[in-house]
């Protein structure tokens, strides 16, 4: 599983669980990971930056949720 996904998860299950400065590294080390991933696997790491960055900008995770989910489907999980 992707650690940028995995902290997400586990906000969404717990959100006292991760501080909003974790999210915040989390999203912008997704963000890198996308930058370095190219072309090859843009659709699964652009679901995981997306995940990252709507744990880390809304309250109610809503959004990110829907990355969760949009990132397993587009691996197979």
């Amino acid at each position: 599983m992707n650690e940028h996904i995995s902290l997400v998860k586990k906000w969404l299950n717990d959100p006292d669980s991760v501080s909003q400065t974790e999210l915040e590294y989390n999203r912008v080390a997704a963000y890198r990971a996308r930058a370095a991933a190219g072309r090859s696997s843009a659709h699964a790491t652009d679901a995981v930056y997306q995940a990252a960055h709507a744990a880390y900008a809304a309250p109610y995770g809503a959004s990110a949720d829907y990355w969760v989910k949009k990132y397993e489907e587009l691996i197979g999980e």
